[in-house]
């Protein structure tokens, strides 16, 4: 599939079936994925891939209790053979641009430094590339964000205590079942071109 093709194919999908993947095909993914621009080539996104269903029941139970899942909208989501938890080091760009050539940027002092916080930005660009090479292979793909869950699935999962959770992505084959209902915000029309492009 070309690049085109799967920008404007891409979708959030939320039913799988249990089909799993492979998982020298999903770490090929993966490495793909992380290629992508980084401030000062910091490169501190990281993934905590979980793809057994006993680690995705887990993650699960940590965000979504029994007692809410029942009413969950999107029941086929939880069916999807793989999470993967896209993760950034922000200390890992201080460290970075405390380095000889990046140390005069003043960035590696402190966090307070950084007016956009860049390994948000870095961890973005590699979210983008994870969903757009799933929709390549053919595969399902959705996007949600741990919220207040976070701090509780560093804690379970035993990630780092500084490292941030970005995102979640689902992955695998989607179903093709009414359980795969678009999202409450996918009505909304996308901005025309002359709205989102200027030239002053």
């Amino acid at each position: 599939m070309d690049l085109d093709s799967a920008l404007t194919r891409r979708r959030m999908v939320r039913s799988f079936t249990t089909r799993p993947l492979a998982a020298e095909m999903l770490d090929d993914l993966l490495d793909l994925a992380r290629r992508a621009p980084s401030a000062g080539n910091s490169q501190a996104v990281a993934f905590e891939v979980l793809d057994r269903p006993a680690a995705t029941a887990r993650y699960w139970d940590i965000t979504l209790p029994a007692a809410k899942r029942a009413s969950f909208r999107w029941q086929g989501l939880l069916e999807a053979p793989v999470l993967v938890l896209v993760t950034t080091r922000p200390a890992a760009y201080l460290a970075r641009y405390r380095e000889p050539d990046k140390a005069s940027s003043g960035r590696g002092r402190s966090f307070d430094q950084w007016p956009i916080p860049y390994w948000f930005v870095d961890a973005g660009a590699v979210v983008q590339n994870l969903l757009l090479l799933a929709t390549d292979r053919g595969l399902g793909a959705c996007l949600f964000g741990p919220f207040d869950h976070e701090p509780f699935l560093r804690h379970e999962l035993g990630i780092d205590p500084d490292v941030r959770i970005v995102a979640t992505i689902a992955l695998g084959h989607a179903a093709t079942d009414a359980h795969d209902q678009p999202g409450r915000s996918a009505a909304r029309p996308r901005p025309s071109r002359s709205t989102v492009i200027r030239r002053p």
